[in-house]
C-alpha cells in the first residue's frame, strides 16, 4: 500500500527550516534542564518512598496535597491511579523523595503520610495498600545504569552501522538518535513530568525504533547510489526519502496511534512511558528524514570545501 505515489518533495531544500525546528526544541529543552525544571527524576532515581493509598470514595488530589502541606510534608507528589479505560479509581500514589543524608526507613514515610491523612480524613476513609522504598544509594546506581544502558546502545549501533554501511552513516544515525533523546528528555523537563525507570525503557525502545527508521532510508540511499551514479548525492537522498515515505508514514502512524491510546487510556502507571513514546515517535520519524539523511550531504559538501574528493558514500553494487 502506497500513500504517496511518485512523490517528488525537495526535502533537502527545506534543510534550514528543519534545522530551525530542531534548534528551537533542542535549546528549549536544554534551557529547561539547566535553568528551569531541571530533570524531574522520580523516586526510582532519587530514592524515597512510594505509598499507594486506597480511599473509600473518590479522592480529591488538591485536598490530599493540602493535607500533606499542613503536616509539613512539602515535597510529596500526588498521582491518581486510573482504572480501566482511563476511568478514575480510588487509589492514589504518594511519592516522598529523600536526600542522600536521610535514613531510608520503611516506617518513616508511611507514618508521615498516615499522620497527614488522619488529620484530615477518618481512619476508615483510607487504607495504605503498598509501600515501596528506594534507598539513595540504589537510586544513584540506577541513574548510572540508565545512563550506561543508553550510552552502550548508541555505541553498539554506531559500530553496527560502521560495518553495515560506512562510518559517516553510523555517525549520522547516532547524531539523529541523540537529537531524538535530547528533545524527548527536554519535553519531560518542560512539562515537569517525572523520569522513572519505565521512561528510560521507553527511551531505549525509541532509540531502536528511530534507528530502524533511519536504516530503512539509508538502505534505500545505498541502493539508489548504485543505480544512479551520475546523480548528485542530494538528488539521491531526496529520491530515497520519497521512495520510503509511504512506508515511513504508515509504520509511524500506526505505532503513534498505539502509543497515543496508551497515553489516553493506559492510566497513571503508564503515563510517563506512553508520553515518551508519543513524543519520541514523532521526533524519531522526523529525524530520520530531516536530520540523519541530510548529514550525508553535509559531509560530502564539507569534503568538497576542504579540497577532498567528493565521493558518494557506499556507492557500490548492492548484493541481493
Amino acid at each position: 500500500m502506497e500513500l504517496f505515489r511518485s512523490s517528488n518533495i525537495d526535502w533537502l531544500g527545506k534543510k534550514w527550516l528543519f534545522l530551525g525546528f530542531s534548534l528551537i526544541f533542542s535549546i528549549a529543552g536544554v534551557f529547561s534542564l539547566l535553568f528551569w525544571h531541571h530533570l524531574p527524576l522520580g523516586v526510582d532515581f532519587t530514592g524515597g518512598t512510594q505509598i499507594t493509598v486506597r480511599f473509600s470514595s473518590t479522592p480529591n488530589e488538591d485536598h490530599i496535597r493540602a493535607a500533606m502541606d499542613a503536616a509539613k510534608v512539602h515535597d510529596a507528589r500526588i498521582q491518581r491511579i486510573s482504572g480501566a479505560a482511563g476511568l478514575s479509581s480510588n487509589e492514589v500514589i504518594v511519592s516522598l523523595p529523600i536526600s542522600s543524608a536521610q535514613d531510608t526507613s520503611h516506617d518513616q514515610g508511611r507514618s508521615e503520610v498516615e499522620n497527614a491523612l488522619s488529620a484530615n480524613y477518618h481512619d476508615s476513609a483510607f487504607t495504605v495498600e503498598k509501600v515501596d522504598i528506594v534507598g539513595p544509594t540504589a537510586g544513584k546506581q540506577l541513574q548510572t545504569q540508565a545512563l550506561l544502558a543508553t550510552l552502550y546502545s548508541l555505541i553498539g549501533m554506531l559500530i553496527y552501522l560502521w560495518f553495515r554501511f560506512e562510518l559517516i552513516y553510523g555517525i549520522a544515525a547516532v547524531v539523529a538518535v541523540f537529537h531524538d533523546t535530547l528533545i524527548t528528555i527536554g519535553a519531560f523537563s518542560l512539562s515537569n513530568q517525572e523520569v522513572s525507570l519505565t521512561v528510560i525503557a521507553a527511551i531505549l525502545t525509541l532509540i531502536g525504533y528511530s534507528m530502524n527508521d533511519t536504516i530503512v532510508v539509508f538502505d534505500r540511499i545505498r541502493e539508489d547510489l548504485a543505480e544512479n551514479r551520475r546523480a548528485s548525492l542530494a538528488e539521491v537522498v531526496n529520491l530515497a526519502i520519497n521512495q520510503t515515505l509511504s512506508r515511513t508514514v504508515l509504520t509511524s502512524s500506526l505505532t503513534f496511534l498505539t502509543a497515543l491510546s496508551l497515553y489516553l487510556f493506559g492510566g497513571e502507571v503508564l503515563h510517563g512511558f506512553s508520553f515518551a513514546l508519543v513524543v519520541g515517535i514523532l521526533i524519531g520519524t522526523y529525524s530520520s528524514i530531516a536530520v540523519a539523511a541530510p548529514m550525508l550531504v553535509a559531509y560530502q559538501n564539507w569534503r568538497a570545501r576542504n579540497g577532498k574528493e567528493a565521493t558518494l558514500p557506499a556507492a557500490k553494487p548492492v548484493v541481493r
